[in-house]
């Protein structure tokens, strides 16, 4: 297949080529990323059976092969048997010079959208609870004395009637970790910048999660050892790594397992607001074979106050969004059930090389 390796390579959609009969004979690196498969797995076998699309394509795709014409698919959940499918947008052409060759590309949707749902979630998120952080101090201020008045009269009752005050202590000290939350998101102080080792972030908040939250889970470590330092607040990541965590451990339930993987994605960039174009290539994804988000909240489980558990405050990802948007980063979620994937995908530190050994602009 004469194809330009080094256009190829840089191509920045998942990009397959597929021969007569249906049979891939080449991938591009983020063909390989995205469906995560190797290009060994893919080549040679047939597309229908390797990428899973939801809309019945074969006859279209055989149409526009065999008449060498282009056939364009929009909106279709896109994946494979190693990642959960996401809304894409599809391409065939024909490969000028190439009878019965086509190229296809994967557009996924869900970068954009998200990148553009990580910014109205902060929005969001400092708009709704606006008036709850102008009161959180007020409303801590007597919470502590009604804590300290039960403790006290706890202390001259017998323990059989020690039920209710130690029920006004628990619900007191839940009310205030509920406006902890709050008031987390109307501290504006700009993240402390500097160069992070990703791996050394996930240890520690493996280590805190197994005694802690995360007891009852098997942890299962897939990184990349190769990985450059990113660009972050060492203490904001792993509060972001934690939470997710803890979000995994409760869907898990006993017995389940958490997957922390790290891998490096060249093709993922982004627009920021000043119209400049940014990489983020580190990903850090958190795994668990939980039962999978409800569908009904799934499309909005950043937003604030959406929560899918019973007395759940809907803060914990709204201020895990907030916290990955504020260092230019972008997280998004794939669940289906028995899997979900969070995904934070995160700049590299400056003056760090890629991964072809050049410095990163």
């Amino acid at each position: 297949m004469i194809v330009d390796n080094a256009l190829w390579n840089s191509l920045p959609v998942p990009a397959l080529l597929l021969g007569p009969d249906d049979v891939i004979v080449d991938s591009n690196p983020a063909a390989e990323s995205f469906l995560n498969l190797s290009a060994k797995s893919l080549v040679g076998s047939n597309i229908w059976e390797k990428v899973m699309i939801d809309a019945p394509l074969e006859e279209p795709y055989a149409r526009a092969r065999d008449f060498s014409s282009s056939l364009f698919v929009n909106d279709v959940d896109v994946g494979s048997g190693e990642r959960a499918p996401m809304q894409c947008n599809i391409q065939f052409a024909p490969l000028q010079g190439q009878d019965g060759v086509m190229l296809m590309m994967i557009s996924p949707r869900e970068i954009a959208s998200r990148m553009t749902q990580n910014s109205h979630s902060g929005k969001a998120a400092k708009s709704a609870i606006g008036m709850a952080e102008m009161l959180a101090h007020e409303i801590k201020n007597p919470l502590a004395g009604i804590t300290g008045a039960a403790q006290l009269l706890s202390m001259g009752l017998p323990t059989e009637d020690q039920e209710m005050t130690d029920l006004i202590v628990d619900e007191c000290r839940r009310i205030v970790k509920l406006l902890e939350q709050v008031e987390q998101f109307g501290n504006l102080r700009p993240p402390l910048l500097k160069p992070v080792n990703i791996h050394d972030v996930l240890d520690r908040a493996r280590q805190s999660a197994s005694v802690g939250v995360a007891a009852h889970m098997m942890f299962i470590e897939d990184y990349d050892p190769s990985l450059p330092h990113t660009l972050a607040d060492a203490d904001q990541l792993l509060q972001v790594v934690l939470n997710l965590i803890k979000n995994a451990a409760e869907a898990g339930g006993p017995g389940g397992s958490i997957r922390l993987r790290t891998f490096y994605d060249a093709s993922l960039r982004v627009r920021r607001m000043d119209g400049t174009h940014a990489r983020l290539p580190l990903q850090i994804e958190v795994v668990d074979d939980g039962p999978g988000l409800p569908p009904d909240i799934a499309a909005d489980v950043f937003e604030p106050f959406v929560s899918g558990r019973e007395n759940g405050t809907g803060l914990g990802l709204a201020l895990v969004s907030k916290l990955v948007g504020d260092v230019g980063g972008w997280i998004s979620v794939e669940s289906v059930p028995g899997k979900t994937v969070f995904r934070i995908s995160l700049p590299l530190a400056p003056k760090e090389t890629n991964e072809d050994g050049k410095e990163d602009s």
